[in-house]
């Protein structure tokens, strides 16, 4: 009998979730924050929530993961275990297939020690697999709310230097900056701000969110993590928090010298993304279509703009959702939607 497939996207901030309906088409996707580092009784609480809300107890769970590297596990074996046990506990362990990269999917049971390594934080993997399957070549961009994921597809073949975090740092195609948690310290020790080039203070004032509110260029239903100071998220409280960067005193009515400031940043980290992506175009051999995915897609949007390549979303290569789960699209949940789509692949070729 067909069965109903949800992706699950385990992140160390956010929990993404993919529900694909009997016929394998994508029926919705949600996203919803979740503070791993502080336990899993905070995810166990989503799992909790999501379930309620969408009555997942007769779906099969496909499983990918980031959260294995929150800083409340002691090491990676430590966090995949934990997570694994979570969702295990809510669905039944024997509903669950976990992705492993190259080793496809695990039960959720027979998952070992010696399995780590392979499902920590392979989830970009599940995506660019899917995505070689659509289109021959391609450079594909997951712009996060914390990292930035850069692979290169060539004749339908995803053309991967790292697998391991460690070595994805190393190659490039692992880039720590995102659009919404990334402390602004972490983006820029200077700045040109009020027509001059200064130093900015290196305390974690504000994040990377703060810039694209004042922008315009962070949606709301992508803006679910708390503040740097805990206040609200408007575009006038995220003017103070980037202002303290600086040490000039903050005035609303200053608002063009916080929003050419903000612009600035933004600037920043376009660069950032740019140097990082033309240091992947310099091993093509073909020329690739940009794709962009997560809740940052803007910046690749412009920047391929900017250097004139041909741009598509990723979820322009995916029927709309037939179901209304929230404002977000296929592209927001990237991994989720892809893990749950090759789950429904494996199960189509008849393998266990």
């Amino acid at each position: 009998m067909a069965q109903r497939i949800a992706g699950w996207d385990i992140g160390g901030a956010h929990v993404k979730l993919a529900l694909l309906d009997e016929h394998g088409g994508l029926s919705g996707v949600e996203q919803r924050p979740c503070p791993l580092w502080k336990g899993c009784d905070y995810l166990a609480a989503v799992l909790a929530e999501l379930d309620q809300a969408y009555g997942l107890a007769d779906y099969r769970h496909a499983v990918t993961m980031t959260g294995e590297l929150a800083d409340g596990f002691a090491n990676r074996e430590q966090g995949v275990r934990a997570i694994v046990a979570t969702i295990g506990q809510r669905f039944g362990f024997d509903r669950i297939e976990v992705f492993a990269g190259r080793a496809g999917f695990i039960g959720g049971a027979d998952v070992a020690p010696a399995d780590t390594l392979a499902i920590a934080s392979a989830n970009w993997l599940a995506s660019v697999f899917w995505l070689a399957e659509q289109l021959p070549d391609a450079l594909f961009v997951d712009i996060g709310s914390t990292t930035t994921d850069l692979l290169l597809i060539e004749n339908g073949c995803p053309r991967i230097e790292g697998y391991t975090d460690y070595q994805r740092l190393i190659s490039g195609e692992l880039l720590y900056t995102g659009v919404v948690r990334t402390s602004v310290m972490a983006l820029a020790d200077t700045a040109e701000f009020n027509g001059r080039q200064q130093g900015l203070m290196a305390e974690h004032f504000a994040t990377t969110a703060d810039i694209y509110r004042v922008t315009g260029d962070l949606q709301e239903h992508h803006d679910q993590t708390e503040s740097a100071d805990g206040a609200e998220k408007t575009p006038q409280a995220s003017a103070r928090r980037l202002s303290r960067l600086t040490g000039y005193e903050f005035v609303e009515a200053d608002w063009p010298l916080w929003q050419a400031f903000a612009a600035r940043l933004k600037d920043v980290q376009k660069q950032k993304v740019t140097r990082a992506s033309l240091v992947q175009m310099q091993r093509a051999t073909r020329l690739p279509v940009w794709v962009g995915a997560g809740v940052g897609r803007f910046l690749i949007r412009e920047i391929a703009d900017d250097l004139g390549y041909a741009y598509r979303d990723f979820s322009e290569l995916l029927a709309k959702p037939n179901g209304e789960c929230s404002r977000l699209d296929a592209a927001d949940c990237a991994p989720a939607v892809a893990v749950a789509l090759l789950a429904d692949r494996r199960r189509h070729a008849g393998q266990p």
